[in-house]
């Protein structure tokens, strides 16, 4: 009332505030599965592997859009977008205004909660070290924003995150209703690329040319400046850079063996579905017949007509 801005600064009370939401996770990822996926499922009678993908998909459908929608606020309201040099202005950002700190302290608690959802959830052996390091990625680098006072940042690099995972599991559980289509994919294939080019402008502009501009460059953990003293040292800094790039060509790579693989598959089974249509038509072909000597015969010299057994 009286027009005082209230800022908040992470510590230990943030522990116990993550593990009530965790709770509060948990009792959500239950009311999705059990009033929104397990009647689709029922429906779809899907077998057991695509039963627990289209779970997992589900689940993190409703959590990226929450997410991304949540997300995209907070950015937007705090003029993050409209001023880029807000990224890496007056860094180290201590003092977090309550939605940015509220929504880091959720973002931490969903993927700790996903940890005993892989029991709760009896995820098949095969998928746990899969999601194990889907977790342990997340987690990393909120803890890490979060953390390192790299809060603004992170905001927007979890937005483009999310936005291209929210296609991908949409496109799945697409895919689970209705194997023939596939266009979802190719709209992903779309976002996945913008997304990482994005992803890695914004990485050169903020450390490239960003952080280094930073007033003030003194190491000092007690006002929350780790490593922006680092960025003066034009070595140190391009080897981060190139170690960015070489992780985003990594992850490209991987994304366009992925691709080569689906196209190399739906061609084959394309051309598998037509070979097996022509055949099919042969079968079908009626044989022509033709007159010999007032008999009809067929065109491979058999009578159409059956002949009759002599009884012995």
């Amino acid at each position: 009332a009286d027009g005082e801005l209230v800022q908040y600064h992470y510590g230990l009370k943030d522990l116990v505030t993550i593990l009530f939401y965790i709770f509060i996770a948990i009792i959500l990822h239950a009311v999705v599965q059990e009033y929104a996926l397990d009647k689709i499922n029922r429906r779809l009678h899907l077998s057991k592997v695509k039963h627990s993908k289209f779970n997992e998909s589900g689940q993190l459908v409703a959590f990226h859009l929450t997410s991304m929608v949540w997300c995209l606020y907070v950015v937007v309201t705090e003029g993050y977008i409209s001023n880029p040099r807000s990224l890496w202005e007056n860094y180290p950002h201590v003092y977090l205004p309550f939605q940015v700190k509220f929504f880091y302290l959720c973002q931490l608690a969903y993927w700790l909660h996903a940890l005993p959802e892989l029991y709760f959830q009896k995820v098949r052996k095969e998928e746990i070290p899969r999601q194990l390091r889907c977790i342990a990625l997340y987690l990393v680098h909120i803890a890490g924003a979060y953390l390192l006072n790299l809060t603004r940042l992170g905001l927007i690099l979890l937005l483009l995150q999310y936005l291209a995972e929210f296609f991908f599991h949409m496109a799945r559980l697409v895919y689970f209703t209705d194997e023939n289509n596939e266009k979802l994919f190719n709209v992903w294939a779309v976002v996945f690329v913008v997304t990482r080019l994005f992803t890695l402008t914004l990485y050169i502009l903020v450390i490239g040319f960003g952080l280094p501009r930073v007033e003030n460059q003194a190491l000092d953990p007690e006002r929350g400046n780790f490593f922006s003293f680092l960025f003066n040292n034009i070595l140190f800094r391009m080897s981060v850079l190139l170690l960015v790039c070489l992780f985003q060509a990594s992850v490209m790579w991987r994304f366009i063996h992925f691709q080569l693989r689906r196209w190399r598959e739906y061609w084959n089974e394309q051309s598998s579905r037509k070979r097996a249509a022509a055949s099919a038509q042969q079968q079908a072909k009626p044989l022509k017949s033709y007159h010999e000597n007032g008999v009809v015969k067929a065109e491979n010299g058999t009578s159409p007509r059956t002949k009759k057994l002599k009884s012995p």
